[in-house]
């Protein structure tokens, strides 16, 4: 029996909030270096699925739909977004939450605007999937310069946020 997309993403944010919950709790305060650790290994993963991405749907453009070379070009990108960057963004989100909670982030003007920037890279992920699912299908409309443009954003979001993160500057 298969689910709907929507179930599975109810089901997918219950279990990520159930752990996060569960690490909350169980985590020593000591563990805070390790949380930070794996939450900024995440992180590099899940920017560079999200550089690389829009990089292989540019080249897909150039592709004949249902050519060889475009069926290569689904794998890939199936591959990466499900293998790679869907992983990487969740335990982002898992460790970063941790680490908010333990960090006392929450009261913070600079942590409320890189929130909104990571709110703004999800979002733009969620645009990536339906992209990937419009390869698969054989419908993008979109052109490779359009792909040139996206390929700035993850970019652009992860310097801002670096920069927040770093500098802390309100």
């Amino acid at each position: 029996m298969t689910r709907s997309p929507i179930f599975r993403a109810a089901v997918a944010l219950a279990v990520t909030a159930f752990g996060i919950l569960i690490l909350i709790s169980i985590l020593p305060p000591a563990s805070y270096l390790w949380i930070k650790a794996l939450h900024v290994i995440s992180v590099i993963s899940w920017m560079a699925g999200m550089l690389y991405l829009p990089r292989l749907m540019v080249y897909h453009c150039d592709t004949e739909r249902g050519s060889r070379q475009s069926e290569t070009f689904k794998v890939m990108e199936r591959r990466l977004l499900n293998f790679i960057i869907n992983p990487a963004m969740v335990a982002s989100w898992v460790f970063g939450i941790v680490l908010m909670w333990n960090g006392g982030w929450l009261q913070s003007g600079w942590f409320h605007a890189k929130l909104l920037l990571v709110v703004g890279l999800s979002a733009l992920h969620g645009m990536m999937v339906g992209w990937v699912r419009a390869f698969a299908e054989d419908r993008n409309m979109k052109t490779a310069r359009f792909y040139r443009m996206v390929n700035e954003v993850p970019t652009v979001l992860m310097i801002l946020i670096v920069i927040l993160v770093v500098v802390k500057p309100f």
